[in-house]
C-alpha cells in the first residue's frame, strides 16, 4: 500500500491523462448538488453495475420479493460473484431528462410539458441523493439546466420551452455523457439514467446512433424514454428509440399509441365523422391524450424506483479477455420463466477522449 501511495503522488499528471475527457463543469452550480470541479467519467470499469427490472409475464407487475440468491450474471458466460446487491425502494440516481422540441411534439406539447415537470417533481424529490439536468434539442442540443437537486429551477425552465424545428436527438444524448458537471459517486451510487421525451427523430446531429450507444455504454447509463409518436402515425424513427432503451436496460413508454383500447366504438362503430368515435378536439379525446400520459409517467417513474442494482467486479475468463465489448446475461435459475431485464453489455476499456466540438 506505501508503494501504491508514493505512485499516486510521485505521477498525477500520468493519471490525468489516462482519465477519460469530457467538457469541465460549468462555473455556475447549484451548490446543493455537492459537485466536485474534479470529477470525470470514469476512465475504466472496475465495477460493473446492471440495474435489473423483473416482470411477471403474465400480469406484466413488477416482481420485488426476489434476494441476490436468485440471480446469476454471467459475463461472456462465465459466471461472476454479486458483491453489491441493493433492492431498496428508493436509490440515489442522476436523471437527465432530453427533451425534444422539434416540431413533432408540437401539437401535445402542452400535455408532455406537464409530464416532463411531473418526471421532475417524481424523481426529484428534494433530496440531496437525487439529482438532474435538462437537455432541449432541436436543431442542436442545448443544456438549458446543469445538474441540481432543485426540481423547481428544472420545471420553472421546462415551462418556457418552445417546439420549433430539427431534432439533434443523438448530439442531445453525447452532451449528456460529456458536457454537465458530475456528483460524487457515479455512476455507482447515484447510478446514471436518461429519459428521453420524444420520437426517436434525429435529422440534425453530428453525432450518430451508434457512436451514442457506445459512449452511454461506456459510461454504463441506462436509458427510458416516453415516445411522443401520434396514434395513428408510422413511425420509422422508433428502432433507434428501441435500440437505445433495450440495449443499456430502459425501456420505451408509448402514451399515444393505444389511447383508444378500452373506448367502445373507436374503429368499430363508425360515428358521422368516420370511424372515430372521439372527435379530436373534444373532452373525451383530451382527456384520454391526457391518461395515456400520466400511465407512461408512471410506468417510466415506477420501474426506475423498483429496480434491483446488481454490481460485480469482472472476473474474466482469459480466453475472453481481449473482448473490447463483453456481452451480460442475467437470468433467475429457479424461476426460468422470469426474464429479467437489464443492459445488454458493457466496453472494460477506457472511455474514448471526446472530441471538441
Amino acid at each position: 500500500m506505501l508503494c501504491l501511495m508514493a505512485m499516486a503522488q510521485q505521477k498525477p499528471a500520468e493519471s490525468a491523462k489516462t482519465d477519460p475527457g469530457t467538457q469541465p463543469p460549468a462555473k455556475k452550480t447549484d451548490p446543493a448538488a455537492k459537485q466536485d470541479d474534479n470529477l470525470l467519467f470514469t476512465s475504466k470499469v472496475q465495477e460493473v453495475v446492471l440495474p435489473v427490472t423483473v416482470r411477471d409475464p403474465k400480469t406484466g407487475k413488477f416482481v420485488s420479493n426476489l434476494t441476490a440468491a436468485d440471480f446469476r450474471v454471467l459475463d461472456e458466460g462465465k459466471a461472476q460473484r454479486i458483491s453489491v446487491f441493493n433492492h431498496a425502494e428508493k436509490q440515489p440516481i442522476v436523471v437527465g431528462f432530453l427533451v425534444d422540441q422539434s416540431s413533432d411534439v408540437r401539437i401535445h406539447w402542452d400535455k408532455f410539458r406537464e409530464a416532463v415537470k411531473e418526471l421532475i417533481w417524481t424523481l426529484l424529490p428534494g433530496d440531496p441523493r437525487y439529482s438532474g439536468y435538462l437537455i432541449q434539442y432541436n436543431t442542436k442540443a442545448e443544456l438549458l439546466v446543469n445538474t441540481t437537486t432543485d426540481s423547481d429551477k428544472l420545471s420553472s425552465v421546462v415551462d418556457k420551452m418552445k417546439p420549433s424545428v430539427g431534432a439533434a436527438l443523438f448530439d442531445a444524448i453525447y452532451r449528456a455523457c460529456t458536457d454537465r458537471a458530475l456528483v460524487k459517486g457515479e455512476p455507482y451510487e447515484p447510478r446514471r439514467i436518461i429519459i428521453i421525451i420524444g420520437d426517436g427523430r434525429d435529422n440534425a446531429s453530428q453525432k450518430t446512433l451508434g457512436e451514442v450507444l457506445e459512449l452511454a455504454k461506456r459510461n454504463q447509463v441506462t436509458i427510458y424514454a416516453m415516445s411522443t409518436q401520434n396514434f395513428g402515425f408510422d413511425n420509422p424513427d422508433d428502432d433507434a428509440l428501441q435500440a437505445l432503451a433495450n440495449q443499456t436496460g430502459g425501456h420505451v413508454e408509448y402514451p399515444l399509441n393505444k389511447l383508444y383500447a378500452d373506448v367502445s366504438g373507436y374503429l368499430s362503430q363508425p360515428s358521422d365523422d368516420g370511424n372515430y368515435a372521439l372527435t379530436v378536439g373534444t373532452g373525451g379525446y383530451a382527456s384520454e391524450i391526457s391518461s395515456g400520459i400520466v400511465k407512461a409517467v408512471a410506468g417510466l417513474a415506477g420501474e426506475i424506483t423498483t429496480q434491483y442494482v446488481i454490481r460485480y467486479t469482472p472476473d474474466i475468463d482469459p480466453k475472453t479477455a481481449g473482448k473490447d465489448f463483453r456481452k451480460i446475461k442475467v437470468d433467475i435459475p429457479s424461476i426460468p420463466f422470469l426474464r429479467p431485464i437489464t443492459r445488454d453489455g458493457y466496453y472494460p476499456d477506457p472511455i474514448r477522449k471526446p472530441t471538441v466540438q
